[in-house]
């Protein structure tokens, strides 16, 4: 009888040594735990917009021709000035030879001219000798003329006076010309300038709508160019969450791609609504490097209009997933966990997730759970059984 009593003390110590690593956690290491906190503020609204470029600008056709030069191709950086795209020329060179022509004979009558009326000021055509032999020609200067002037037929100052105003108006009519050929070779400088698209700024090729060879027509697009150096994000926001912002106020944004949490600025609140949908178009500056022209974004705006609302916020680290359903292990009064499914909210700063059901203020979960956690049971050495 002695024998089987030592045997079985001897199994039961056997059997207690195998289960002491999966004992009951009566007791929680310090800073294992977190105690659910309550946050209190306004609640917010998610609005969908669009990543935009800081600026973006669509280069046209300024006059017709055909496309004989294109930089580069979609993405192609460039910087401020470069020759993007390049039409033919050849029409407007020739009519600016032209011009040039035009202006060489204006200056040309410009002196004949000149030259005309410094004639005329010196040697008056008025006072020169009538042809003829010489007794004649005498006898008009010394007797013809003094008695025409004695008597009225004719007045030599104002035939004078008339040869010079008609060479003054040749001049006038000279100067008008070079001024007129000038205008003409402005012009066609002007449309020599807009057969060529300048880069207005450093900068990327966002779309191209033509190729080399293609004929234009003005006012066609040639091709969009954005500064992605810096993005914005584009969203209409419904007139009555208007009032809640403001120039410069931070937000948070939720990214398409891979959801991540990044924070943006309130750059610029259009001052007009819109009239059939009721919304305000504002853009939020994005940190650089975080997105892309095109892509989908969330932005949270407060909504101070709702009543204000309290929900439980809780370390992102401490939610595990038992599939598609979140849940946290919560420490009860005894010292043991228990896995209890929530429901989340949004991210917030400083790895903090909100809880909408599931949990309320005081309670203790732990911080960062051990892979082989599980309700009721923990392993000392992180292992499953």
């Amino acid at each position: 009888m002695g024998t089987k009593v030592h045997a079985l003390a001897l199994v039961a110590g056997i059997v207690t040594s195998l289960l002491a690593p999966y004992q009951v956690s009566a007791q929680v290491r310090g800073g294992d735990y977190f105690t659910v906190q309550q946050a209190r503020g306004a609640p917010t609204v998610s609005l969908g917009g669009t990543v935009i470029p800081y600026k973006e600008v669509t280069l046209s056709a300024q006059l017709p021709g055909r496309v004989k030069y294109i930089a580069g191709i979609e993405g192609d950086r460039f910087e401020k000035g470069a020759l993007l795209v390049h039409l033919d020329e050849s029409e407007l060179l020739a009519n600016r030879n032209s011009a040039l022509a035009q202006l060489a004979n204006a200056e040309s009558q410009m002196r004949a001219a000149g030259v005309q009326y410094s004639r005329e000021l010196w040697s008056p055509q008025s006072k020169s000798a009538m042809g003829g032999m010489g007794m004649p020609n005498l006898f008009d200067q010394m007797f013809t003329r003094p008695m025409e002037n004695f008597s009225g037929t004719r007045n030599q100052g104002v035939e004078r006076h008339a040869d010079l105003y008609s060479s003054g108006v040749q001049i006038t009519q000279a100067q008008n010309s070079i001024i007129s050929a000038q205008s003409q070779i402005q012009a066609i400088d002007a449309k020599l300038r807009d057969a060529k698209s300048m880069a207005p700024f450093d900068g990327v090729i966002m779309k191209k709508f033509v190729e080399v060879g293609d004929t234009m027509q003005p006012g066609q697009p040639l091709m969009i160019y954005a500064d992605v150096e810096y993005l914005q994000i584009a969203v209409e926001v419904p007139a009555r969450l208007r009032p809640g912002l403001s120039e410069g106020m931070m937000l948070q944004a939720q990214l398409d791609v891979g959801n991540q949490v990044v924070p943006v600025r309130v750059a610029q609140i259009f001052p007009m609504a819109d009239a059939q949908r009721h919304t305000v178009k504002v853009k939020f500056d994005l940190p650089q490097g975080v997105s892309a022209p095109g892509m989908y974004s969330k932005v949270l705006v407060p909504d101070f209009t709702a009543p204000a609302r309290n929900y439980p916020v809780i370390p992102s680290s401490a939610i595990r997933y038992n599939g598609s359903l979140p849940g946290v292990y919560v420490i009860s009064a005894d010292g043991k966990t228990e896995l209890r499914l929530i429901r989340v909210g949004e991210n917030l700063d400083g790895g903090y997730t909100s809880v909408l059901s599931g949990l309320s203020e005081g309670e203790r979960i732990l911080r960062n759970p051990s892979i082989g956690e599980s309700s009721g049971w923990t392993s000392s050495s992180g292992g499953a059984r």
